[in-house]
């Protein structure tokens, strides 16, 4: 089982094609740099820790597109 659920992860991200590529991008970078910005993650792997600090409200992103950003 997923944790964060994908429930919980679409309340802040609404696009799972969103949701995917900003933790694949932080999950790479947690693995070269080793910088979490959560203190205690319960997951190990680094896309793991990158969907955590998206729960937490802690990573974001901003949209190019035009209308998403009207919303």
């Amino acid at each position: 089982m997923l944790e964060p659920s994908i429930d919980q992860l679409q309340t802040h991200i609404k696009s799972k094609y969103t949701l995917a590529t900003l933790a694949a991008r932080r999950g790479r970078q947690i693995q070269d740099e080793k910088i979490l910005q959560i203190e205690k993650p319960n997951s190990v792997k680094p896309v793991g820790i990158a969907l955590e600090e998206i729960n937490a409200g802690l990573l974001t992103y901003i949209s190019t597109e035009y209308k998403e950003r009207r919303q």
